[in-house]
């Protein structure tokens, strides 16, 4: 099997201790993630609500920044389940799973957010009419798939600088993992190998939204 790349180059423009006296970040984490809450995310939430008093203007732009491609993800995938005969029987658990983790995701960013998480915006997958068939072709919606998975991983890799020194870049980094295992499964899906090479390359906030836009129809 030979790698293909997505169309990222052709779309157009000691914490647990000063935790555990807190239950009530817990409860508000775990709250906010509701059935999707585990050990993980809920601490993830609770650490960075800890510490968000005083966080940069740039953390809550980035974590902003991240919530809107998590937003565009998770429906993507929600509106490819709901789409009769788009996904094969033996794909399905793979594309179910993903969908969970993108759920999780944006949920994870909204509680860390609060009151300064962004709406969802509207998107266009058809990316104005270029990809028609997104959810009537598998392998027009696996392409876009591959596409926003690469993006993710590229994205949070991006921003991981402007994240120093702070608890949320170990949480962008706890979903930066993940989306780099969906790029591989997907990838794998198509036929392809999971990988292009030793390294990835970090994407910059307006490469990534050049490549989004598109998707993006409004809300923003």
């Amino acid at each position: 099997m030979t790698t293909q790349p997505t169309l990222l180059d052709t779309l157009d423009p000691d914490l647990t201790a000063r935790l555990t006296s807190r239950r009530g970040l817990f409860s508000r984490a775990a709250g906010s993630l509701g059935a999707l809450a585990t050990a993980p995310t809920v601490l993830a939430v609770a650490s960075t609500e800890a510490f968000a008093q005083g966080l940069p203007g740039q953390v809550v732009d980035v974590l902003r920044f991240a919530l809107t491609l998590e937003y565009l993800e998770a429906e993507f995938y929600q509106t490819a389940l709901a789409s009769r005969g788009l996904i094969p029987g033996r794909y399905r658990p793979v594309f179910q799973q993903i969908a969970k983790h993108e759920v999780a995701h944006v949920r994870l960013l909204q509680g860390a957010l609060g009151t300064a998480a962004i709406p969802k915006p509207t998107f266009d997958f058809t990316a104005r009419g270029k990809y028609q068939d997104v959810f009537e072709s598998f392998d027009t919606f696996t392409t876009l798939s591959s596409t926003f998975e690469d993006l993710g991983v590229a994205a949070y890799k991006g921003q991981a600088g402007n994240l120093q020194g702070t608890p949320v870049l170990t949480t962008a980094l706890q979903i930066h993992s993940v989306e780099a295992r969906h790029a591989a499964e997907v990838r794998r899906v198509r036929g392809f190998i999971g990988w292009d090479g030793a390294f990835d390359a970090p994407q910059t906030k307006a490469q990534v939204l050049a490549a989004a836009m598109p998707f993006i129809a409004g809300g923003v």
